[in-house]
């Protein structure tokens, strides 16, 4: 008689973090000894932000439980309440479920969230993308308080690697496996500058910028500045550009940019603003972009497997490695309009990304399978480097 499938849990709460997600769930339901199971949350289950369980959905995913998160507040308080209704929402999906090992990514709060009810709940996790490092905002913190819960590390780089440990992680559950980000560059099928633009609602111009840009939440009341810097720096580009923005994430602030964002393309013929584009639509239109600009990791972590130059705006994503195609620039016009103007120098060049050979995924599913037993990853203690050598 077979052994049982072990019950591998992802949590998912934004278009971000499932765009990532979805190669090492495939990997995972791929494995024969795992049985997939993921519970959608945050802006997910919200139609101002696209009601993106569909895109999960569409991607040919069942989706196990559904834990609402957002209050139509944005501000530290909503966000903090929403922590709170999170880990309310998931110790009962994850008693529900009931787990063998819960999967997260990141740092966002929804990810915070599901971490906390995880622990409680005594149940194993993973975590993808711990060590990295951004100092501009506030997913630095939850980002490591995830490391101290979790068991597993799935690291992107050898820094974050070695950080990892310098947080008293023991090296022999830190994995060095790169992004998964790059797995999906190297297995879709991306669409062409004409479907695109059909699938999108605005025809590619001459010239294409593909624009996000997110909450620097950190800075309170900083970023709506910031972004008035953008706008003056994008105004004053050539017209034959087309300007694509991909609207601000769920972060404290993150309405009032949009707000911002949908007033400043209302009346230009050459700019739309997309709430979420989903996976295969956004990694093709960054594909057909002449630069990225905006402050997202995807321009960090994507842009450069796809030989696009990268404009990274301000410090929210401060710390992270970088390909030698990202350009920093301060959240003011004059810098950004110079680090815009260097990016298109640069141009389209073959690019080393820092963040692996796209088979993220198969080494993720593989060392999950490998582990006999998720109960004893709950007994850990602090690795001490220094007493260690």
């Amino acid at each position: 008689m077979s052994e049982p499938r072990r019950k591998i849990c992802f949590v998912t709460g934004s278009r971000a973090d499932f765009g990532l997600i979805i190669w090492p769930m495939r990997a995972v339901r791929e494995t024969p000894c795992l049985s997939l199971q993921l519970i959608a949350t945050g802006m997910h289950l919200s139609p101002e932000f696209g009601y993106t369980i569909d895109n999960i959905r569409a991607e040919g995913f069942d989706v196990d439980e559904s834990v609402e998160t957002l209050l139509s507040s944005d501000s530290g308080v909503g966000v903090a309440k929403s922590v709170g209704l999170g880990v309310i929402g998931f110790a009962d999906a994850f008693a529900r479920l009931k787990p063998d090992l819960v999967v997260v990514l990141g740092d966002r709060y929804e990810t915070f969230a599901a971490a906390q009810a995880a622990m409680f709940l005594r149940l194993p996790m993973a975590h993808l993308f711990g060590g990295d490092v951004t100092e501009g905002a506030i997913d630095e913190a939850i980002r490591h308080a995830i490391t101290k819960m979790a068991h597993l590390h799935f690291a992107t780089n050898a820094d974050s690697a070695r950080r990892l440990t310098q947080l008293g992680e023991d090296p022999a559950r830190v994995f060095t496996v790169g992004s998964p980000g790059i797995d999906s560059i190297k297995r879709l099928k991306l669409m062409d500058r004409e479907t695109i633009g059909r699938e999108v609602g605005m025809t590619l111009g001459k010239r294409n910028v593909l624009v996000t840009f997110h909450p620097v939440t950190v800075e309170m009341d900083r970023s709506v500045g910031a972004l008035e810097e953008l706008f003056a720096s994008l105004a004053a580009l050539d017209p034959e550009f087309s300007l694509f923005f991909t609207l601000a994430n769920a972060d404290a602030e993150g309405r009032a940019l949009n707000e911002r964002i949908r007033t400043f393309v209302a009346g230009r013929t050459n700019a739309i603003a997309v709430a979420s584009l989903g996976q295969l639509r956004y990694i093709s239109l960054m594909n057909q972009a002449d630069v990225v600009v905006g402050n997202s990791s995807s321009g960090i972590y994507e842009a450069p497997s796809l030989n696009v130059p990268t404009v990274d705006i301000g410090d929210r994503q401060k710390g992270r490695e970088r390909a030698a195609s990202v350009f920093h620039a301060a959240p003011d016009r004059a810098s950004i309009s110079q680090a815009i103007a260097q990016a298109l120098a640069r141009g389209r060049q073959p690019t080393v990304s820092p963040y692996g050979d796209g088979e993220t995924s198969r080494r993720v599913a593989d060392k999950i399978a490998s582990i006999p037993d998720f109960g004893a990853l709950l007994k850990k203690g602090f690795y001490d480097g220094e007493a260690a050598t």
